[in-house]
Formats: structure tokens, C-alpha cells, sequence
């Protein structure tokens, strides 16, 4: 008798572990949201959502990779014909371009959520709202401001949970690279010129992302009293600045990898350090670029490139 019963015990505690490790693998159930809700995008604008996001729009590449990113692919129903990552997203039905929606089709799709940014605010989020459709922009300036866009998208559909967990491992990430360049003098910040066009040659001001990518990954920018993302600089300004690292934006539209070739080959720039020291390299524009999960592994390319000394065991 006694026999029987340890046996049926052991076999319930093994059933137990069993549903207790099966339980733990499946992927979180979506979270349970009141609705109807209100939130503040980035924009300032208070936007009320009367029920959970079944149907969802992206106008951005970023966006479109932080909704795979939290297992919101199948209620993706539109993209830009620029949203190419994950792979899978190239095959979304196409809503136009970036800066060129069509509006006609995103009113046939009839989203229940449309994620645009501070490039649609002033045309399409208008001509959307007046038809009744629900946009949200959400334009992150900064590393911080990414890690929010995601928590908030990640509230609003349901998936708080893989949220938390993805910011989380992005957090711990960005405090690695911080916590080695963080409390460097200014003696050992390499200054660095980044490239985002070619002809003529285009960088970033100190109000961008890439600025902060620079300044977290321990570099200092050569023009650091700049504004915008694409501003024209004269190469006879790159010469005089003398940076000791270029990085190039690699992968942008029809520019390709000449943004580098340009750095590399320019004969006018032989006699820059970074040039001299072979510490010229390119790093592929939509990490840097875009204000998504992927953003984190520009920051690291970006650290490995001003500090090889820092990471090269990481």
C-alpha cells in the first residue's frame, strides 16, 4: 500500500515539474488592458484608444521592428516598402513609403492603430485623424526615449510583459558600454566625424541620437555646436577638425557603402589621424539610424570602433 502511494506521490510531483516547465517556456499570455484608454505621444497630443489594437499600421521602420520584436507580427497588417527587417516584414502589404503614405490604402486596411512619426505630423496624421483613424507619434530623440516608445507600445497592445523583458536586456546592454567609457577624461575621448552622405559630405548634430551614440560609446563629436541629421560640412572643416575616428553611415537608400569609400579613398584626408591609424569604419545606418531594439548593437559597434582597447575581450 505504502508502495503504491509513493509511487502515485512521485508520479504527481513529476507531473507537477513537468506542467511547471511547460508553463514556463510558453510565451507570456497578452496582458488584459481597460479600455478605453488615453495616452500623450511624443508630439504632445493626447490620443484615445477605445479598444485593444487588433489591426496595426507602421509608418516606420523602427516601429515596424519593435512590433516583431514583442511578438506583434500577426496583427501587423501594413508597412512601408522601407520596413526590410525582420526579413518577414518585406512581405507585409505596403502602405507606400516613408515619407510618401498612401492614404487611400491605409483607410482600406482600416487599422485599429497607426504608428507614425514627427515626419507624418504636420500632412498625414491630420488627413488620418480627419477619417477617423486612431495615430499615434511616437518620434524618440534619445536612447531613453527609445526604451519608452517601446514600453509604451508595449502597454497599449497587450504585451507589457515582453516589453519589460526586452527594455530590460537592452538596459543592461547600454550600461555595459556606459559603465566602461562613462568616467573617461576628456584626454582619452577620441574625436570622431561621422558620416551619413557622401556628395557633399553630410553629418549629425548634437540634438540626435547618433550624437549620443558617439558620446556613450566614449568619443567626442568633431562638430559638437551642430543641429539636425543630415548637415553638409565642408571637407576642408573635416581636415581642420583632424577627427581620430570616422565612422560611416553604410546602407543608406542609393548611397550605399560610398560613404566609406569616400572616407578610405579621399586624397585630401590622407593626412588626418584617422586615416593615418587605419581607424576609419563603417557601421550599417538603419542600427544607428532607426529607433528600435537594434539600436543597442549600433552602440556597441560604435564603442568597439572608438574603444577597440575596451572591448576587445567583450
Amino acid at each position: 500500500m505504502r508502495s503504491r502511494l509513493w509511487k502515485l506521490g512521485a508520479l504527481y510531483l513529476v507531473l507537477v515539474m513537468v506542467l511547471s516547465l511547460i508553463m514556463g517556456c510558453s510565451p507570456p499570455a497578452d496582458e488584459v488592458v481597460s479600455f478605453p484608454i488615453e495616452v500623450t505621444d511624443d508630439a504632445g497630443r493626447v490620443v484615445r484608444m477605445e479598444k485593444m489594437p487588433e489591426k496595426i499600421v507602421s509608418l516606420s521602420p523602427g516601429h515596424t521592428e519593435i512590433l516583431y520584436a514583442l511578438g506583434l507580427e500577426d496583427k501587423l497588417v501594413g508597412v512601408t516598402e522601407y520596413c526590410d527587417y525582420p526579413e518577414a516584414a518585406r512581405d507585409k502589404p505596403k502602405v507606400g513609403g516613408y515619407s510618401t503614405v498612401d492614404i487611400e490604402r491605409v483607410v482600406e486596411i482600416q487599422p485599429d492603430l497607426i504608428l507614425a512619426t514627427n515626419i507624418h505630423k504636420h500632412e498625414v496624421i491630420p488627413a488620418l485623424e480627419r477619417l477617423g483613424l486612431t495615430v499615434l507619434n511616437l518620434y524618440p530623440k534619445t536612447l531613453d526615449e527609445v526604451l519608452e516608445s517601446i514600453t509604451l507600445i508595449g502597454e497599449i497592445t497587450g504585451k507589457g510583459e515582453e516589453a519589460s523583458l526586452l527594455v530590460t536586456e537592452m538596459s543592461n546592454r547600454i550600461e555595459a558600454i556606459i559603465d566602461k567609457t562613462d568616467n573617461l577624461p576628456e584626454a582619452q575621448r577620441p574625436r570622431v566625424f561621422y558620416i551619413n552622405w557622401h556628395d557633399p559630405f553630410k553629418t549629425v548634430g548634437s540634438d540626435t541620437r547618433i550624437h549620443e551614440l558617439i558620446v556613450r560609446a566614449g568619443g567626442v563629436s568633431i562638430f559638437p555646436d551642430i543641429t539636425g541629421y543630415t548637415v553638409a560640412i565642408s571637407l576642408e572643416a573635416v581636415i581642420e577638425a583632424n577627427p581620430e575616428v570616422i565612422i560611416a553611415g553604410v546602407g543608406m537608400a542609393s548611397g550605399g557603402d560610398l560613404p566609406l569609400q569616400l572616407a578610405l579613398t579621399e586624397p585630401r584626408l590622407k593626412s588626418v589621424d584617422a586615416r593615418i591609424n587605419d581607424r576609419i569604419y563603417g557601421i550599417e545606418v538603419n542600427l544607428s539610424g532607426r529607433p528600435g531594439p537594434r539600436i543597442v548593437d549600433a552602440l556597441e559597434q560604435f564603442a568597439e570602433s572608438i574603444h577597440p582597447e575596451l572591448f576587445e575581450e567583450d
